[in-house]
Order: structure tokens, then sequence, then C-alpha cells
């Protein structure tokens, strides 16, 4: 089981998902389930962000495969369809959307994993597909995707939630980075560096912010459970 919040290696990330996650964008790997991996970190290959105080995350498609002796994928169209005519990755998503527009399917529902640091993944937790357009940038087309944050109200009968979802907002990942600096990569009650999950020390649902490093902290799994959302 795994919660929102939690820090995961790319080992135990593709244990989870029981797949070699070797691409950003992944339709229906698992239980009808799709995964994407994201990156804010600076100098990231594309230009993913995170909206309304950690609602709604807006996803970049990705680059054509780099061809020997073809053009350098950043300079070309994203594609939708490779050249023998079947969906990209870009495409499966961008269908998934036009039929959750015509009323034809639910949202598509995707999990959502954000890389920290080589090696470390944070688990930022279950999306739905809502919304996807082109947009120029320098001189090409990218493709854009939005998903907005699962709610317990969200839940259906149509929709098989996977098991361990916590609903809440992101917490930037800015102040993730500032708490894994100042926590050291380890839990702040007994120093471990297994397990580890990002906590709020006010729980969102008593008024916590997501915000402020402050109000974040890194446990382990055992103390993460022990604490539950008791203020300490």
């Amino acid at each position: 089981m795994i919660k929102q919040g939690d820090v995961i290696s790319y080992i135990r990330m593709c244990e989870v998902e029981g797949e070699n996650l070797q691409r950003g964008m992944n339709f229906r790997i698992r239980n009808g389930v799709s995964v994407i991996l994201m990156s804010l970190r600076p100098n990231a290959p594309y230009a993913d962000r995170i909206e309304h105080k950690g609602r709604v995350l807006i996803y970049e498609g990705h680059d054509a495969p780099k061809r020997k002796s073809g053009p350098d994928p950043k300079t070309v169209d994203q594609p939708l369809c490779n050249p023998g005519g079947t969906p990209t990755p870009n495409g499966l998503f961008w269908d998934a959307v036009e039929a959750y527009k015509r009323g034809q399917q639910m949202a598509e529902l995707v999990k959502v994993y954000e890389k920290l640091r080589p090696g470390i993944w944070v688990y930022n937790g279950l999306f739905k597909l809502v919304d996807a357009w082109q947009e120029e940038s320098n001189g090409r087309k990218v493709c854009k995707f939005k998903l907005d944050l699962l709610d317990e109200g969200d839940l259906s009968s149509s929709h098989r939630q996977p098991s361990g979802i916590d609903h809440t907002r992101l917490i930037p990942t800015s102040v993730k980075l500032e708490v894994w600096r100042r926590d050291r990569g380890r839990c702040v009650k007994c120093g471990s560096d297994t397990n580890l999950h990002f906590d709020h020390v006010i729980p969102y649902s008593k008024g916590g912010s997501s915000l402020v490093a402050e109000n974040v902290q890194l446990l382990c799994a055992r103390h993460n459970l022990n604490k539950s959302d008791r203020i300490e």
C-alpha cells in the first residue's frame, strides 16, 4: 500500500506498479490505472507545473524519440501518432480526454510520481485526467494535459480506487526539497532513512498548510502510523 507523500526508490516504485517504468507516460499499465512520472526540478526536460495550491497538475507531453540522423526532438512537434499510425503515449492520453469530454467514459485515473532526487521519488497521489490541448513553444507544438487531484466525492462504482489513497493538497516541490535538506533525508523521530513519508505537523484536515516547510517533516512509516492525524 502506498500513500500520498511516501518517499520511495525507483526500484520500489517499479515493484509497486508491477512495471519497469522507463517512460514518463504509462497508459493503463496495471488494474486499468495509468502512471505518469513528473519532475519540477531545475533543468527538467519537460515543463510540468502545479496550480491552484496543489489541486491541479499541468503535465507536458513527451517528445518524439531521438533517431539516428533525425532532427533534434526538441525542434519538432510532439507527436500524437507514430509513423505507422498507432498512438504515441501522448495520443493515448489525448484520446482518453476526448472520450471523457464526449461522455463516453469516466475521467482517466492517473497515479503521479515526482522525481525528488536521482533514484528517489515521491508519490503525489491519484488524479483525474480532464483536459488536453496543444501550445506553441519555441516554434513547435507541445501537448499539455490537465489533471485534477482526486477527491473522495469523485469516487464511484465506475472508478475503482487503488488502496491507500489520501485526499489532500500536494506539497510543492520547493517545500519537499527544503524539508529533505533540513531533515537530512531521515525520520525526525528515529533517524531512519527508509520508508519515509512527508508528514504534515498540523494535519491538512485540521487547517495545516502544505505550502510551508515549517509544517512538513519527514517521518518513517512506523512513526507516521503512530502519529496518524494527531497534532503533537
